[in-house]
């Protein structure tokens, strides 16, 4: 199998759907289809099987699929080092951030850091903290610009702090809440990759505010609304139609909202924080490492 295949076969095990694994790779769904009964004769067993929600891996197909991906992080590794035995500041220099920061902090990040080394050509990933995490745990990327705590026994950088806080358009007491309507960030739901089902996502952060919550109070919250975004939770609130926790990274100081910070009863503040997270094993690549350097010299 050469680098195309194995690039099909993990766009094939990522999209579950043939058409879309072969939008990913410029091709026609037929000449996709023709290359995997191609592979399927040359190792004598079947990939996948087909069904009403689109397609499955067999057990051999997904043993196929680990070795691709393997071959795959393997082959990148490879040209990444064979560059930066040159010394040059160049290859290709893959990153992941969480979508905030990709809209609002990322653009002029990259302009200026491609401006100062423009033979260096970037891919970034962006989406939830989670997903990009899990993209650099499985190697997909060298720099994770993450949101949040997570279990990373590596290299870390400490971006910027940020705290979690109560919005509201006039001032109010935190003991007043319980009987005031609050405007909640509810995490969307996703479509999970294997079985194509909507699935919950992952949300350390309400959880952070669900336990200060009831370190504080014995009755619930009174929640009139569910929104999906922390920008409407802030519209909302704007136009008075509750109060609103949310992190301090969305709120500017042209909102002319009143601001309370969280804090535990022990004092303690609650942060959401902005982490680097990376390998140290991949500064050992020019492009990796100027990288990283520049982040750290912006903080």
């Amino acid at each position: 199998m050469n680098e195309k295949d194995c690039l099909m076969l993990q766009y094939i095990s990522e999209e579950q759907n043939l058409t879309k694994a072969a939008e990913r790779l410029y091709i026609t769904q037929p000449a996709l289809t023709y290359r995997l009964q191609q592979i399927e004769k040359e190792f004598g067993v079947p990939i996948f099987t087909k069904s009403s929600k689109g397609v499955k891996l067999t057990p051999e197909g997904e043993y196929l699929v680990a070795y691709a991906k393997k071959n795959l992080i393997d082959l990148r590794n490879t040209k990444d080092y064979l560059v930066n035995m040159r010394g040059e500041v160049k290859g290709n220099l893959r990153i992941g951030v969480f979508s905030y920061f990709g809209l609002h902090n990322l653009p002029p990040l990259l302009r200026n850091f491609i401006n100062t080394y423009p033979n260096v050509q970037i891919n970034v990933n962006t989406g939830w903290s989670d997903e990009i995490f899990e993209l650099l745990v499985l190697e997909d990327i060298h720099v994770a610009i993450v949101r949040g705590e997570f279990q990373w026994f590596d290299e870390k950088y400490l971006i910027n702090e940020g705290n979690i806080c109560i919005i509201s358009q006039e001032e109010i007491a935190i003991d007043s809440l319980p009987s005031l309507s609050r405007i909640n960030y509810k995490v969307p739901k996703q479509i999970g990759k294997s079985s194509g089902s909507y699935v919950q996502s992952h949300s350390s952060l309400s959880r952070t505010i669900e336990d200060w919550w009831y370190e504080r109070f014995k009755e619930p919250p009174i929640i009139t609304m569910q929104v999906d975004t922390y920008e409407t939770c802030k519209e909302m609130v704007k136009n008075g139609l509750g109060y609103a926790i949310i992190p301090s990274i969305f709120v500017r100081p042209d909102d002319g909202l009143h601001v309370i910070n969280l804090v535990r009863n022990n004092g303690e503040s609650i942060k959401r924080n902005t982490w680097m997270l990376y390998r140290e094993t991949s500064l050992q690549y020019t492009m990796v490492n100027r990288f990283v350097s520049y982040i750290k010299n912006l903080s």
